[in-house]
Formats: C-alpha cells, sequence, structure tokens
C-alpha cells in the first residue's frame, strides 16, 4: 500500500486551518512548521501530525536545517506557505530539497513589489510611476519630474506594513537616512487618488478557474495606518468595473507567470482618468476575513480549493472545481475594545457569518442584491464604530530583507 502523501506547511501567523483539514481529509500526512510563540494557538490539532516549533521563520538559515534535519526521519512530499511571508522562503526550501513547485525566481515575482512593478510595466499594463531605491541620480531625477506625495513602500512586506507617505524630497531623503542600510529594499512610487479594488483568483495550469472582484471601503493603508473600519463588498457582475478588472487581472497573472495556485490581486481606479492601475500581487489567500466572505457568496473556500488544487497536483489527478454560486457578498472588520464582542444584535438574515476571534468584531452579509450588501454595510460602519472600534499602533516593518 502506498504511502501517504506528506505536506510541510509554514506559517509564521494563526491561519489557514481550512487547509490543513483540507489536506488531512484528503489523506494527507500534515506537518506544519511554525513560531514558538504560536504554539498555544487553536490550531486544528486533530489535522496536524506533527508541529516543529522554531523560534524566528526569518531566520532562513535555521529554518532551512532544520527542515533538513527533519528529512533525515521522513519523505516529505510538498512544501507550502500558509501566509506571504514563507512565500520566498518556501521557494527556497524547494530548491535546496529538489521539491516540487514554485522556485526562487517566479516566487519573487509575487513577493518584490519591484520585479512585479518592472514585470507588468515592461508588458505594457498601467502602474504607479516608480523608481527603485538604488541611485540617488536617479531618485533626483524621478522625483524632479514625479509631483508629490509619493508612496515609499517595502519591497517584500505584506499589505500596507512599512509604508511611508512623504510629501516632499527632503521627507524622502529623511526617511532614507533612517532606514540607512535597509533602504535599497524599498521603491518609491507615484501615490494616484482613487478607490482600491482587490481579485481572488484559483489558476490551475495556467488557465483561471474561480476569480472574484472586490471593492475596499477605505483604502487598506489608510484603514492600517489610521485604524477605523476594514471593509469590501462583491463588485457588481454587470458593472463597467467587473470586465475591465477581470481583464487587467489576467493581464496580470500571465504576465507574472502564474500557473497553479491563489493569488491577491489589488489594483486602483484613478480619480483622474477612471482607469485601472496595477498595485500588488500576492501569492496567497486574502486576509482580513475577504476568504470567508467569498466562500458566504460563491460557494467556494480558497483555502480548501488550494488545498485540494495542490494534493490532485501531487497525485496526478485531475482538479475540478465545485459548483459556484452567485450571490454578493460584503465583510466588515474592526478592531474591537472588547475580547470578545457581542454580534448577536446584528442580526439582519443577510448576516451570515462572524468572527469568533478576541478582540476583533467582525461580520459577513450575502444578499443576491449587490445594492442591499451596500446599504447594510453603510448602515452597519457607524454602529460599529459605536459599538466596538478601537486602534492599535500598526506593526513594524521588521521582516523586509530578513533572511539571516
Amino acid at each position: 500500500m502506498a504511502q501517504p502523501l506528506t505536506i510541510l506547511f509554514l506559517s509564521s501567523s494563526f491561519k489557514g486551518e481550512v487547509m490543513l483539514q483540507t489536506a488531512k481529509a484528503l489523506g494527507c500526512k500534515v506537518v506544519l512548521v511554525t513560531e514558538e510563540s504560536l504554539r498555544n494557538e487553536p490550531w486544528p490539532r486533530e489535522s496536524v501530525d506533527l508541529f516543529q516549533f522554531v523560534p524566528d521563520l526569518r531566520r532562513y538559515q535555521d529554518v532551512t536545517n532544520t527542515v533538513s534535519w527533519m528529512c533525515r526521519g521522513m519523505v516529505i512530499d510538498h512544501i507550502l506557505p500558509l501566509d506571504e511571508f514563507e512565500v520566498e522562503l518556501v521557494s527556497l526550501l524547494r530548491e535546496h530539497l529538489r521539491l516540487p513547485g514554485t522556485g526562487v525566481t517566479a516566487a519573487r515575482r509575487f513577493r518584490d513589489k519591484l520585479a512585479m512593478r518592472q514585470i507588468t510595466d515592461a508588458a505594457g499594463i498601467l502602474v504607479p510611476e516608480f523608481v527603485q531605491v538604488k541611485n540617488y541620480d536617479a531618485l533626483r531625477d524621478y522625483m524632479d519630474r514625479v509631483a508629490p506625495p509619493w508612496v515609499l513602500k517595502p519591497r517584500t512586506e505584506a499589505g500596507s506594513m512599512g509604508i511611508r507617505k512623504p510629501n516632499s524630497s527632503e521627507e524622502v531623503w529623511r526617511v532614507l537616512d533612517e532606514l540607512g542600510d535597509r533602504q535599497s529594499y524599498y521603491l518609491l512610487e507615484q501615490f494616484i487618488p482613487g478607490d482600491v479594488y482587490h481579485v481572488d483568483t484559483l489558476t490551475v495550469d495556467g488557465e483561471i478557474q474561480f476569480v472574484s472582484a472586490q471593492k475596499y471601503g477605505a483604502p487598506p493603508m489608510q484603514v492600517y495606518q489610521g485604524g477605523g473600519i476594514f471593509m469590501s463588498r462583491i463588485v457588481p457582475r454587470e458593472s463597467d468595473d467587473a470586465p475591465a478588472l477581470d481583464a487587467i487581472n489576467r493581464q496580470v497573472l500571465r504576465t507574472l507567470g502564474m500557473v497553479n495556485g491563489v493569488t491577491h490581486a489589488e489594483f486602483i481606479k484613478a480619480h483622474a482618468d477612471g482607469r485601472f492601475y496595477f498595485l500588488e500581487a500576492a501569492a496567497r489567500v486574502g486576509g482580513a476575513f475577504i476568504s470567508d466572505m467569498i466562500e458566504q457568496a460563491t460557494n467556494i473556500n480558497l483555502w480548501r480549493e488550494w488545498a485540494t488544487l495542490e494534493v490532485a497536483q501531487l497525485r496526478g489527478e485531475r482538479y475540478r472545481l465545485p459548483v459556484t454560486r452567485s450571490d454578493y457578498g460584503g465583510v466588515m472588520v474592526t478592531l474591537a475594545r472588547q475580547q470578545h464582542p457581542d454580534l448577536t444584535v446584528y442580526n439582519d438574515p443577510e448576516v451570515v457569518w462572524r468572527a469568533n476571534k478576541p478582540y476583533h468584531a467582525a461580520l459577513v452579509v450575502v444578499s443576491p442584491d449587490p445594492a442591499r450588501v451596500e446599504s447594510l454595510l453603510a448602515s452597519y460602519a457607524e454602529r460599529f464604530a459605536r459599538d466596538f472600534t478601537t486602534s492599535a499602533k500598526p506593526m513594524d516593518a521588521t521582516r523586509t530583507g530578513q533572511t539571516g
């Protein structure tokens, strides 16, 4: 009898429980390498055959040594990341251990914001004007040519972490002085006022099997840095925005070389010209309970389908997408003052899901009518702010370039 496939997952955050459970349900042996600080999180322990705790997944050489040591006593068939921070680490491990899957060069296209800028710009995809933080003459020329404000962003952070918004060249130079030797891990780009959208996709053998386009409320950078309420909702499928987003998302994924897996891509629709500009793409499931909203509205759980796809590929089987629905969903999230916020008073029939996460208030609404979703989100926003909202200091951009 053939031995079950062994899949090793890595994560520096508590997430991806459904992916672990799915891999186990499909008959795989599940191994999770995570950080010691996450030992007591409510992992689905019945679905994990072996835990390996390490002090810090940013210490790539230490993790490589640990996983190589684990291979002495077991056969590892595949390695997958649960969090964006481990995408590049997993690609390094695959190459070091000669395992299947995306290698370092291909992974960096979905991790390094400078790389994805250069590649998509060269392919004729609209992107904000940008410059690499490398040569000071090139920086001076860029700041003379492109009007502020600009966005100074880490090349390999997740989401809005570590982003600055300088309004003058003097501010840029001050920040670069502060960054010192870390400044080459940043890029400077034009700030484009507009509405921010995200497209979440499942790709199989280079063909998109499932796609869902959403529009944020306040831009994620604004919520992350200033606090408040995070919102997103599915874009009306009959709108002009839906096909435009589908077209640019397909072009981006084809240009960046996505073959198999999930992606979370962000675009901005500029107020000035009404066109969509590519912001970034990550080879991961969207955070902030976006995947829960998509599942409730479409019947597709991207964590589950990602695991199912990976196992099917390993076994040489054909992946089949489940039957989908076409309802509309919206998600609302805020940091809460209460450890266990009471969401039971939000009891409209369209409320189909509530989060169970300490110090977070979050819910999902679903309706066949996108206008009803929009109306509920608008009416709940003021109540959420009054009932729950608090703020926390943004996390520092400590992972940028930390590969030692």
